[in-house]
């Protein structure tokens, strides 16, 4: 009885979002939400931070080029603090209320968008994350949604043992991105393999994206995005995976046609089963790059809820692991 009375003491009542502005990498400021449980009793909680996947997404998980509002980390953030743990979500540089990019020359914008700084913008997200009193600093974790999911690795790894306690990988590739770039582009238009490895290959040789890209390809390979390129094309996420010690969850769509199961994730499941400590793996049947579950076979999984076994899962594992 005294157990379930503790329990019930500490419950959340309801939730708080707080905005907040703090220094990213380079002089670039980021704007994000610190999302904290409501709780009766005044106490610290476990805080997590989470990484938006590619392109222009913002802090909340919405991408202009997606005509309705997915909000996949809004959601996941007043998930969390239902279950008691606090999260920061940011804008990444560029977007929303970030940082500008320049637009001044082009060696500006590559210098401002170079993979490195994306990296340590996740890393002083966590040092935000730390600075709030309502945090607990020995319980933390990134949760890296798709390429955040790279960012949140390659953070990690930086950190050694300044690093979050925990990681959550969800829909993010094992593959390098060199490689899922090309099955993509083969999948798609097999006659451009062979330029999209010719500008490829220049960008991780030069850090620079070459001018001559064709038309088809200057989507995938924006002239700005050469630093970009250049670290996350070499960056090969099972091996980081595999040298981390870092309680890991992996969490998949069984249904996402974007990081494709399991091809596409079998060298992160692999590595994690290779560690000292295994991590854990979730593939949900039925469910969305964005964790959505499909409503039917034309459903694109942008809307709605977060899955249901996608939510039990997150909320179990990260109470476990950081004590909730």
């Amino acid at each position: 009885m005294v157990a379930t009375m503790a329990q019930a003491q500490y419950r959340p009542t309801g939730i708080v979002h707080r905005e907040i502005k703090f220094p990213g990498a380079a002089s670039a400021t980021l704007a994000g939400t610190l999302t904290l449980p409501l709780i009766t009793e005044i106490q610290r909680v476990p805080g997590v931070v989470l990484i938006a996947g590619s392109g222009p997404t913002d802090r909340d998980g919405n991408n202009p080029g997606i005509p309705v509002r997915v909000d996949l980390l809004k959601d996941i953030a007043e998930l969390l603090a239902r279950a008691g743990i606090a999260s920061l979500r940011y804008d990444k540089r560029g977007i929303g209320q970030s940082a500008a990019y320049p637009r001044d020359s082009l060696e500006s914008l590559e210098r401002f968008f170079a993979w490195n700084l994306f990296v340590e913008d996740a890393r002083a997200a966590h040092a935000e994350l730390l600075r709030h009193d309502e945090i607990k600093g020995y319980a933390t974790a990134f949760l890296g949604h798709s390429e955040g999911g790279l960012l949140a690795l390659a953070a990690t790894a930086e950190m050694g043992k300044s690093a979050p306690y925990a990681l959550v990988l969800a829909g993010t590739p094992g593959l390098p991105l060199r490689t899922i770039l090309h099955e993509q582009i083969e999948r798609a238009t097999p006659g451009l393999v062979e330029p999209a490895e010719r500008v490829m290959a220049a960008a991780i040789e030069s850090g620079h994206v070459p001018a001559d890209v064709p038309g088809d390809l200057q989507p995938f390979f924006p002239r700005y995005l050469g630093p970009f390129l250049q670290g996350a094309l070499t960056f090969d996420p099972a091996s980081t995976a595999a040298a981390l010690d870092t309680p890991c969850l992996l969490l998949q769509g069984g249904a996402d046609t974007q990081v494709v199961p399991l091809h596409d994730i079998q060298p992160l499941v692999d590595a994690l089963a290779r560690r000292n400590k295994p991590g854990e793996v979730l593939v949900a049947p039925n469910v969305s790059h964005n964790l959505k579950q499909l409503a039917g076979p034309d459903d694109p999984g942008f809307a709605g809820p977060i899955a249901p076994a996608i939510a039990d899962k997150l909320t179990s594992w990260l109470g476990r692991a950081l004590g909730v």
